[in-house]
């Protein structure tokens, strides 16, 4: 039987890079995306070939339109379709309100909701030529609760959350399945070490006292990628520990 094929953005490091590797251990092959770091790539490609798939890397920035069309371009020209589109690339700075100005509001929502439509479009004909197709968006705990400083990331995931459930009931009959993951605050690593203890700031909002496993993560990605998960769509995950929403 011919291999799912999955291109998960954001996939050089921490969630992205546990859901991919999820997914080739499912026996998906893979197309493992970055934004510029082309070792951090190729690293995880290699990993997830010694699970036994095929794996490829692109390049690219999520907020820039000819970047995205280059990206899909390349995975198509690869795999010659997309069975699975996993959208967890995102882009979360912090910023006063009142500080923030168009180009900052802008940033983000090319990020966080263009760059998601722009591959969603160029993947969906192949899913609805083949009769089948797994969307599954990240959505994340600012778009359920706000937190300050964070208004523009939240009023960007809350955008990606209109457009599940629109896209769930347009392309349903095409056995389509579209969803949203809120995740918890989950163990990471990140170049900025006020953002890892913000991060670990939070697990005193949980009640399961913990951050997330990568992996309890992409867990929930594979089984909504699956045969299994092929009667979910349309909704909001949360993988959070039981936080508060």
């Amino acid at each position: 039987m011919e291999k799912r094929k999955a291109l998960i953005t954001g996939s050089g490091r921490n969630l992205g890079r546990g859901v991919a590797l999820r997914l080739a251990q499912a026996g998906f092959d893979v197309a493992i995306h970055a934004r510029s770091n082309a070792a951090d790539a190729q690293a995880v490609a290699q990993e997830a070939r010694a699970l036994g798939v095929q794996a490829v890397t692109c390049l690219g920035d999520m907020g820039s339109t000819g970047d995205v069309q280059h990206m899909a371009a390349q995975v198509l020209g690869a795999f010659g379709h997309v069975d699975v589109l996993v959208n967890v690339a995102a882009y979360r700075p912090f910023q006063n309100f009142l500080e923030m100005g168009t180009a900052d509001w802008q940033r983000v929502m090319d990020t966080n909701v263009t760059g998601v439509f722009q591959l969603t479009q160029a993947v969906l004909p192949g899913m609805i030529e083949r009769r089948f197709g797994r969307i599954i968006n990240f959505s994340g705990m600012n778009s359920i609760r706000g937190y300050p400083q964070r208004v523009h990331i939240a009023a960007s995931k809350h955008a990606v959350w209109g457009m599940t459930k629109a896209l769930s009931r347009e392309f349903g009959p095409h056995n389509i399945t579209v969803n949203c993951i809120s995740p918890g605050p989950a163990q990471s690593e990140h170049e900025d070490a006020a953002f890892d203890a913000l991060i670990l700031a939070q697990v005193k909002e949980i009640p399961l006292g913990r951050l997330a496993r990568q992996s309890e993560i992409a867990g929930m990605v594979a089984f909504l990628a699956s045969e299994e998960g092929g009667f979910v769509s349309g909704q909001m995950i949360g993988v959070n520990g039981g936080a508060e929403t």
